[in-house]
């Protein structure tokens, strides 16, 4: 599946999922790439976006001041969450607010969760009323669902993939998550629907 498959989709559902960018300018101009070109309506942003983090080589490109340029011109169309990387001193520097653990988005009657993963994840659900758990950290996509039937979309990371991932950025449309590896553009995963009659998980 190639680049114009993933274009496509990005028309379709007008969301892109992205966490862990740690300062990589790069990577952030590839995800930019997409974003512009398919004129997605929301970016949603899920943590550590302009520090590396001390437990993490110092990234390829890495520019803090270029991405904050390029952030802060999305700014109306972003929504972000802070990560364990992230600092008071980031929050000055943009113009949209990333201080907050969670943001509960709702689209379709359906609730989405969205938090970096440092202190809610499949391992520490937080109870209240959402369908799904969006999140990073770990630096290791996944789509799955829980035993109480919230689905799980663990974006992975743009810049710092672990476990012999690719980079990967996530896409939302009508209940519909899905995985895409970053450097090839090609559909690795999917997660049709959250009713649980309907789910489908694929790993391609």
């Amino acid at each position: 599946m190639g680049k114009s498959t993933l274009l496509n989709a990005l028309l379709q559902e007008e969301r892109a999922i992205v966490s862990d960018i740690h300062g990589s300018l790069p990577a952030w101009e590839q995800v930019l790439r997409v974003y512009d070109e398919e004129h997605c309506e929301m970016m949603l942003i899920l943590g550590d976006i302009l520090n590396y983090g001390p437990r993490n080589r110092i990234p390829e490109g890495i520019d803090p001041k270029g991405i904050v340029e390029r952030l802060n011109n999305l700014a109306d169309k972003i929504i972000a969450v802070r990560g364990n990387c992230d600092a008071e001193v980031d929050q000055m520097l943009l113009d949209f607010p990333i201080m907050e653990t969670y943001a509960l988005l709702v689209d379709g009657g359906k609730r989405y969760l969205l938090t970096h993963g440092h202190i809610y994840n499949k391992e520490n659900m937080p109870k209240g009323p959402y369908d799904a758990i969006v999140y990073g950290h770990s630096h290791l996509w996944e789509l799955s669902r829980n035993a109480e039937g919230k689905a799980i979309c663990n974006t992975g990371s743009i810049t710092f993939p672990k476990g012999g991932n690719p980079p990967t950025l996530a896409t939302l449309e009508d209940g519909k998550f899905t995985m895409y590896n970053l450097d090839t553009l090609e559909v690795i995963g999917s997660f049709d629907k959250l009713e649980a009659e309907k789910d489908q998980l694929i790993i391609q």
